[in-house]
């Protein structure tokens, strides 16, 4: 309970000495959107590993030679288990990341300002419209350089097997030409969704990274064929790292 309440206040007392530079990030993203990402995500790199600290998250990274260098973008497509996989992620790419969210982080106080200005999009589910314009939004952040986080699943999953993976979203690396990672997050949800009262446990946890994949550079059968095994492939990492834990 202690560091439940310690890490809370810790993210509370973040986003309140954060709003100011939420501004000037704001202002800045009008005139040169990556110049804005790339100054929010020093600050919220910081908070964030005060958080994994004082949550005693202990994180292991298998596949780093697979990251990004910091002047390039990819979509890093997962399986979500918790708001922890946000966090680790964000301070593991060297470059700026932002995430796909569902629409409702909207609605939470002060969260969806600094989730924008780390280059964060929306995802009205229940919009085909919307849903087609957001991926064009992805799609552009992508060519400007501004790396992107998709869980497919479209929510926290605590069962033992996947949700089924929605493919939209895959699109923007095909529009963009830039790649796919592929990254499995293992034992995320035992740091604080799955455990009794949602209290913090500091727990070892496993991020892999598989090797980038092209989808533009793939005949349309190949890049058909690769989307429908991805949840294929990071449940085999899944399995692979289960008996690490």
């Amino acid at each position: 309970m202690i560091r439940l309440i310690i890490t809370l206040l810790w993210a509370a007392l973040s986003m309140i000495i954060c709003l100011p530079f939420h501004f000037y990030w704001k202002h800045l993203a009008k005139k040169d959107p990556m110049k804005s990402w790339v100054k929010s995500r020093k600050l919220v790199r910081f908070f964030f590993r005060g958080i994994l600290f004082l949550a005693g998250v202990k994180y292991e990274v298998r596949g780093a030679e697979n990251l990004p260098a910091e002047d390039e973008s990819v979509l890093f497509v997962g399986n979500h288990r918790s708001y922890f996989d946000i966090i680790v992620l964000q301070t593991l790419v060297k470059g700026p990341i932002g995430f796909v969210a569902k629409k409702e982080f909207k609605h939470y106080p002060l969260l969806p300002l600094y989730m924008e200005d780390m280059g964060s999009i929306f995802l009205d589910r229940d919009n085909i419209r919307a849903s087609l314009a957001t991926i064009a939004d992805g799609t552009d952040r992508l060519e400007k350089g501004l790396s992107l986080g998709l869980f497919p699943e479209g929510t926290r999953n605590h069962g033992d097997e996947l949700l089924p993976f929605k493919q939209g979203g895959y699109r923007m690396a095909e529009k963009s030409g830039r790649p796919i990672v592929l990254m499995a997050l293992s034992n995320f949800g035992k740091i604080f969704e799955e455990n009794k009262f949602h209290f913090l446990r500091s727990r070892h946890v496993i991020i892999e990274f598989d090797k980038p994949v092209y989808p533009s550079e793939m005949p349309k059968e190949e890049r058909k064929e690769f989307y429908n095994n991805i949840p294929i492939r990071i449940q085999e990492i899944l399995d692979k790292n289960a008996k690490d834990l």
